[in-house]
């Protein structure tokens, strides 16, 4: 059946956003120019800004965004990444597409994201970054991830796909390592009406580096100085995201009044809830609970119409792609369970408190019966 309240209502964004919207195609439209123009200039200038941070360069994708960063820092063949265990597939496959291996570390369990107590014991002579991610929209504890990188000489790689405005110790996501990847998919916290990616960063080099990869290898048009990749963000999707962009704290503020609301309303239920921790404020990307019955859970929500969703159940270590590398011999037992347990119920900035309420209740009934 069509779920009565939806994992995400994309659509009431939208129609929120109407006029708006219908304008910036227009703009485009009439300006005839698609590629690389003033829309994409003019959002690459906001996002550096609102993440606090001196570059953008809007690429097609978060997967792109974050290959393009691995080879602007030189890393490829012989080279080892730390990842997540515990994260989408797009972190690993970033660092395969570069050549270089990636290193899966556990997650803290309270949090899911990546645990910086297991990180060095992972680092090898071949080791040259930490791929932290910001797991359903909570900044990684990143701290003590930039302190174990400055020891060893390793760069930090944010995967901030999910966490477009959150903040640790106060900063934003995208200025918390050396450089940050981010996605504008459509269901993300900003998401575009197509795909769509950005790398942020303080660091000029960098940020040379990535423009001029992501631009067929050139900074100056038909002289190619590497050899580089087409992957850029289009003017169409850049000016829907500077519509998108002034509203992001505000629809965040909303998502997290519906965290608190299932927060409160959970807190005795047998669900394992979400643990924020002190330094970080998360955007609530997915809420996501814990539950042994859940594909029981599961069938009874969708049954009373609730879409809920599972973030993520198979592990990149032990998806076919990886089947046959030295990533899925990792002892990986936290991430295996989390990935039979996991459940993200239905938020975003337009689910109504009583569309929560609801949701709750069934989750409750449904828990109840299990």
């Amino acid at each position: 059946m069509t779920a009565a309240i939806p994992f995400l209502d994309i659509a009431a964004g939208h129609r929120e956003l109407r006029t708006e919207l219908d304008a910036a195609y227009r703009r485009v439209m009439d300006s005839s120019w698609f590629i690389l123009g003033a829309e994409c200039a003019a959002f690459e200038a906001e996002f550096a800004q609102f993440c606090g941070a001196q570059h953008c360069i809007g690429v097609g994708n978060g997967l792109d965004a974050l290959h393009l960063i691995l080879r602007a820092l030189d890393i490829g063949p012989g080279d080892e990444v730390i990842v997540p265990s515990n994260t989408f597939i797009a972190t690993w496959l970033a660092v395969t597409h570069a050549g270089a291996t990636p290193v899966p570390v556990e997650p803290v369990e309270a949090t899911h994201n990546i645990d910086p107590a297991r990180i060095e014991a992972a680092i090898t002579p071949r080791t040259r970054a930490i791929m932290p991610v910001h797991l359903y929209g909570q900044p990684a504890d990143m701290a003590p991830i930039v302190e174990i990188a400055a020891k060893h000489g390793l760069k930090v790689i944010e995967d901030a796909a999910q966490a477009h405005g959150a903040t640790y110790q106060g900063a934003r996501t995208g200025v918390l390592g050396h450089v940050a990847a981010f996605s504008f998919y459509p269901g993300k916290n900003l998401g575009a009406l197509g795909d769509g990616g950005a790398v942020v960063t303080n660091d000029s080099a960098i940020a040379e580096r990535v423009r001029e990869l992501s631009n067929y290898g050139s900074r100056q048009k038909y002289v190619h100085d590497s050899i580089g990749y087409n992957t850029r963000l289009d003017e169409l999707q850049a000016a829907f995201l500077r519509v998108k962009l002034p509203v992001l704290d505000d629809w965040n503020a909303r998502r997290n009044v519906i965290a608190e609301r299932y927060i409160a309303r959970l807190a005795d239920a047998n669900v394992v809830l979400p643990t924020v921790i002190d330094a970080a404020k998360p955007v609530w990307h997915l809420f996501v609970v814990r539950t042994r019955n859940r594909e029981q859970i599961m069938s009874a929500l969708a049954e009373a119409g609730i879409g809920v969703q599972i973030h993520y159940p198979i592990p990149a270590g032990r998806s076919r792609a990886y089947a046959e590398t030295s990533a899925a011999k990792v002892d990986s037992v936290l991430a295996d369970t989390l990935s039979r347990e996991v459940m993200s119920l239905p938020i975003g900035p337009h689910l109504s408190i009583e569309q929560a309420d609801l949701v709750c209740d069934a989750l409750l009934d449904a828990l109840r019966k299990a």
